[in-house]
């Protein structure tokens, strides 16, 4: 039985012709784009624009279009931003997307102001804000690096820590690299370079590259962080997922005091031997309720890459999930 479909008239006021353009976009490709992501028809003259189709849909789909005609009185609408509200809209349950939270967590940097797309993303900032160890775990795509980097930015900025330590473990993803040439930050380098990209991003490579010169920035790779304790700093260990469990412990216990650490990672894209135990996985079990460590689990549901990242993610959930019903099948088949 098909859902009864429910038609919503939009005007959108004043009409300017520069805005307007910038709202729906070349050929209206806006529009089309909002069609296609929330399964409804749109249709527009001038600044007036019907929105059809399922209920549910028809009411995401105003709150887009209202937000995306908001944005467009400050802002060049790319098609990526407007995937990105488009997206905001899959995350929240409420129907009102598109508004603000009053306590939403703005991160300052000197590129500008950063905000969480989403439910999760705003608990992540949340977490890293008020708990010295912050977890944030899932798949590609969810921001889990980016944002921990742009709150490192701002704590550097406003003299709460008085360096950034990046961590990442050594791991290739299933290849053989062999020798790399030259000193230990160039050997890593390839490895931390989703970091460094956000760090560029946010401080720009001049900034970033003096800081790294004057040790306020240091590349701190995995394996050599033993011994040691930091204090003042705010340390990101990404890849969390390729720590063995000995590793995990070792690095956790590196937080000193006036620190504050991030571990993020991706339980099911582990690089590590299939005999062994990813540490990711095993600390979840093993600091759930500690006091002033918290989580934050993100699913398919928040990628803000292209569409497609999550149609892959979501694809390859399914399938785990289908491999392991076969495999329970297989086994309760056999004992019988």
């Amino acid at each position: 039985m098909n859902a009864p479909v429910a038609t919503r008239d939009l005007a959108f006021e004043p009409v300017d012709n520069a805005r307007l353009a910038n709202f729906v976009g070349p050929m209206d490709e806006n529009l089309r784009h909002v069609e296609k992501r929330l399964n409804v028809q749109v249709r527009r003259r001038g600044g007036w624009v019907e929105v059809s189709g399922p209920e549910d849909a028809a009411v995401t789909a105003e709150h887009v279009l209202r937000r995306l005609f908001e944005l467009s009185a400050s802002e060049a609408l790319t098609p990526d931003r407007v995937h990105l509200v488009v997206q905001e809209a899959g995350m929240d349950t409420a129907p009102a997307i598109v508004a603000r939270s009053p306590d939403e967590v703005m991160i300052h940097t000197q590129r500008g102001g950063i905000r969480g797309r989403g439910p999760n993303q705003r608990q992540y900032l949340h977490n890293i804000r008020t708990s010295d160890l912050t977890f944030g775990i899932g798949p590609a795509g969810t921001g889990k690096t980016y944002l921990a980097v742009a709150c490192a930015v701002e704590a550097l900025q406003t003299d709460r820590v008085r360096r950034i330590v990046l961590v990442r473990p050594a791991v290739e993803a299933g290849e053989r690299l062999g020798f790399l040439p030259g000193d230990i930050g160039q050997k890593v380098d390839p490895y931390l370079r989703p970091m460094y990209d956000a760090l560029y991003d946010m401080m720009g490579f001049d900034r970033v590259a003096r800081a790294i010169e004057r040790q306020v920035i240091e590349i701190a790779p995995l394996a050599f962080m033993r011994g040691r304790s930091l204090n003042d700093s705010f340390i990101i260990l990404d890849e969390g997922q390729n720590t063995s469990i000995e590793q995990m412990k070792m690095f956790l216990t590196r937080i000193g005091f006036g620190s504050r650490a991030v571990v993020t990672g991706d339980v099911t894209q582990t690089d590590l031997p299939k005999q062994q135990m990813s540490g990711l996985k095993h600390v979840i079990k093993v600091l759930q309720g500690v006091d002033s460590v918290a989580f934050t689990f993100f699913t398919s549901k928040d990628v803000v890459r292209h569409p497609l990242v999550q149609r892959i993610v979501e694809a390859y959930e399914r399938n785990t999930a289908t491999s392991s019903r076969d495999q329970n099948d297989a086994r309760e088949g056999g004992e019988t």
